[in-house]
């Protein structure tokens, strides 16, 4: 799930030794190859490992899990069944007993006591009962601060400007516009797997579109579904079909990954966050 296929290929390149517990062969393991030996093993997927597992809900809900069914034969295993048992054939019971952390309901009992917030779980086995982290959600004007007060900072926003056309080095007579490229998933996509080529909530056909305002578009004397060329400061993509949509003037959107290829993201220098969501590309 890497937005920079590139980058993330060199530094795995790097390492002499990689092993993948996956379900399934995918083009991350390809991609990622190590620079001796790079080994994939299958494992069980969530839904059909043998152990009850947790899981926190989009809902903030902490839940209990029955154990999966799989329809698979053959010799596969957990993942946590693989990690406790390599762990206990390379360190034995010191300092620990890694094969006991193959009984799920015991680890559960270990976040409990390690991890706050997450003291029910030492009981969830037998009380069935879901429950939401402790200190997660705020239901009254309270916070955890000496004060009890909220600590809110003013930040003055940046002065943000596009640059013009020729700086991509597009000649004059081409007609195009700049805009703030961001990008993101289609509704049917999950990180960088891809289930369905659109997206229907945005009226996107396929994945080779880009999503842009009219006023833009008009800019540009572009028509919706005219096939363009979008272009970064690291690459291009052609034949790009124009659709308008609910997009605010000056912004575009399109989907990663292909889309990352055409340029090089900016790090934001305090938290290292690179720049997907505004990059200045010109739509030719």
């Amino acid at each position: 799930a890497n937005p920079d296929l590139t980058q993330a290929k060199r530094a795995l390149g790097k390492i002499k030794t990689i092993i993948y517990l996956a379900t399934k062969p995918n083009l991350g393991h390809f991609h990622g190859l190590a620079a001796e030996n790079t080994i994939v093993i299958p494992v069980f997927n969530r839904f059909e490992t043998p152990h009850k597992t947790t899981v926190e809900s989009g809902n903030n809900f902490v839940r209990l899990n029955d154990e999966g069914k799989t329809h698979v034969k053959g010799d596969l295993i957990s993942e946590v069944e693989f990690l406790t048992e390599l762990a206990y054939r390379l360190f034995g019971t010191s300092p620990l007993d890694w094969r006991k952390l193959q009984d799920t309901q015991y680890v559960r009992q270990l976040i409990a006591q390690t991890i706050p917030g997450f003291e029910k779980m030492a009981t969830i086995d037998e009380t069935q009962e879901e429950f939401t982290i402790s200190g997660r959600i705020l239901t009254e004007p309270r916070f955890p601060t000496p004060s009890g007060k909220a600590q809110m900072l003013v930040t003055p926003l940046p002065q943000l400007s596009l640059p013009e056309p020729a700086a991509f080095g597009i000649a004059e007579s081409a007609q195009g516009v700049v805009v703030a490229l961001m990008t993101g998933r289609s509704y049917s996509q999950h990180n960088t797997v891809v289930y369905k080529e659109g997206d229907r909530y945005r009226g996107m056909p396929h994945r080779n579109c880009i999503l842009m305002n009219r006023q833009d578009a008009q800019k540009a004397n572009f028509q919706e579904h005219q096939r363009v060329t979008v272009q970064g400061d690291a690459g291009k993509m052609e034949n790009v079909e124009v659709i308008f949509g609910a997009v605010r003037e000056g912004a575009a959107l399109m989907f990663y990954p292909e889309v990352n290829a055409i340029f090089k993201a900016r790090i934001e220098k305090r938290s290292g966050t690179p720049a997907y969501k505004r990059v200045p590309v010109v739509v030719f």
